[in-house]
């Protein structure tokens, strides 16, 4: 294959390159809180968390051949921005609350609530307001770490955030309004997503 430019704007980024920073996170707790909707806007970074499937070695005669083990799913994380009315942290602290009291070092909720959530990661592209690429939808996910807030006298001149950290069960993609797992969805929320998840007004991509 020859060395040309030409070849690269043809068969390399022909839409242009999808942006890190079109995306938006929508988060659906266990239980009602108005903190959701402004979670959507102080939420500033997040990531498409990796997937595994182990191989498993079986050995012959001297050699091994690798066959095809579980899957499994790293943790998801989110950076917020704290506002001063602390909405956002004081929702995460309460659900952490749910799975395990601060104080009494008890759980105050079955199984089925505090993991009765999803959320969707929507990445956005640059054709047209609010055109959606791809969706993940993680399924039966709840806090595992909600992280330090740094306070120092010499931190000006910005917004303090802080990190929530989730376990979860699996996650979905989507591909438009399908499923890109080619046997669908079996389990969860997963049906429909994809077509049913629309960005919010003011962070459509423009």
């Amino acid at each position: 294959m020859s060395f040309n430019i030409n070849n690269f704007k043809s068969f390399g980024l022909q839409e242009g390159g999808a942006r890190p920073s079109l995306f938006q996170v929508e988060l659906r707790p266990p239980f009602s809180d108005p903190a959701t909707s402004k979670f959507i806007f102080t939420c500033r970074a997040t990531s498409v968390p990796a997937s595994t499937i182990a191989p498993i070695e079986v050995p012959y005669f001297g050699r091994k051949i690798k066959l095809a083990g579980d899957r499994t799913f790293a943790d998801w994380s989110v950076t917020i921005m704290n506002d001063e009315d602390f909405k956002v942290r004081d929702m995460f602290e309460r659900w952490s609350a749910l799975i395990n009291t601060h104080e009494t070092n008890i759980k105050i909720s079955a199984l089925n609530s505090y993991k009765a959530s999803d959320a969707v990661v929507t990445q956005f592209g640059k054709k047209g307001s609010g055109q959606i690429l791809r969706q993940y939808q993680m399924i039966g996910l709840f806090p595992v770490e909600i992280s330090a807030m740094d306070l120092d006298w010499d931190a000006t001149n910005t917004i303090q955030t802080f990190n929530v950290t989730f376990a979860y069960d699996y996650y979905i993609p989507y591909q438009g309004n399908q499923s890109v797992n080619p046997l669908g969805p079996t389990a969860g929320n997963g049906a429909g997503v994809g077509a049913g998840i629309a960005p919010a007004p003011d962070r459509q991509a423009q």
